[in-house]
């Protein structure tokens, strides 16, 4: 087949997802790996150039990203060592300044920028916006890690009817106006149930869930809640892929009707998961 014939044939593929898709909401979570791995800003740029392809299908995108490497690296740059805990940054006052600096000042507006480039109007706004994302101290010990416990929707959902693409950084508040550090993979899956989304789609650095971590050949097209968690409970797993996956099963028990995990880094990953037969990461549902 030629090259013209194969797009002409992808594009004709791609048709009756468009229109079963047409009118839904889709959270994409854009992880700061992906951002990182991503070849320069070219990539990010295809990422926008999708974002924007399915505002103009008539989906309704919402954008959620991290900066967890961004984030590490200005750390460094200010002299502070990044210290984990169960996976979550130990976020003290000079952390905090840090988190808040590079979601809100590099890396929302950068998004917000490769998207409008391309002709949709993105918006940036923060989870302390509007109440977007409301939190509690989630253990002392982490200092200023918030646990989400209410998603401001109507906030997002106001921004979708205006015709919009928000584009959300994981800063979330405290009842006494505390800013939290709020994992950005639960905030996704949070946000994806408060708006009832058809979709949730976490763009990573990894082609997919594995059946063995240590082989990347071992990707899992397609899975069940129930599979998810007994890789989770057999530690097939790793860390990374740990809170993704517990947002996918949040997600699908909340209603949202898939989760998905693909390779960001890939040019269009996310218009070949939704508008092709084979797709290209996993995707997750409530059943099997």
């Amino acid at each position: 087949m030629s090259d013209v014939g194969a797009v002409g044939a992808m594009l004709a593929e791609s048709l009756p997802y468009i229109q079963r898709h047409a009118g839904t909401t889709v959270v994409v979570k854009y992880g700061g790996n992906a951002i990182a791995g991503s070849d320069g800003p070219g990539a990010v740029g295809d990422f926008a150039a999708d974002v924007a392809m399915l505002r103009a299908v008539g989906l309704r995108p919402v954008v959620v990203h991290g900066g967890g490497p961004q984030i590490s690296e200005w750390m460094s740059r200010a002299g502070i060592e990044p210290v984990f805990s169960g996976g979550l940054r130990v976020t003290d006052a000079a952390t905090m300044e840090i988190v808040q600096m590079v979601l809100l000042g590099i890396v929302n507006p950068l998004l917000v920028t490769a998207i409008n480039a391309h002709g949709a109007l993105a918006v940036g706004i923060s989870g302390q916006d509007g109440g977007v994302l409301r939190t509690v101290p989630r253990d002392p010990a982490l200092g200023r890690v918030g646990s989400i416990v209410g998603v401001g929707g109507a906030v997002i959902e106001a921004l979708l009817s205006a015709g919009a693409v928000p584009v959300v950084a994981t800063v979330g508040v405290g009842e006494d106006g505390t800013l939290y550090n709020v994992n950005a993979d639960e905030a996704a899956a949070a946000i994806a149930v408060a708006l009832q989304a058809s979709k949730l789609i976490y763009l990573t650095d990894v082609a997919g869930v594995r059946r063995d971590r240590s082989d990347p050949s071992s990707i899992i097209s397609r899975a069940s809640r129930s599979d998810v968690l007994a890789l989770v409970a057999s530690g097939a797993a790793d860390g990374g892929m740990i809170p993704k996956l517990q947002g996918c099963v949040a997600a699908v028990d909340g209603g949202v009707g898939a989760a998905h995990v693909l390779d960001g880094t890939v040019a269009h990953a996310l218009l070949i998961e939704l508008f092709t037969d084979g797709g290209i990461g996993t995707m997750i549902t409530a059943a099997g």
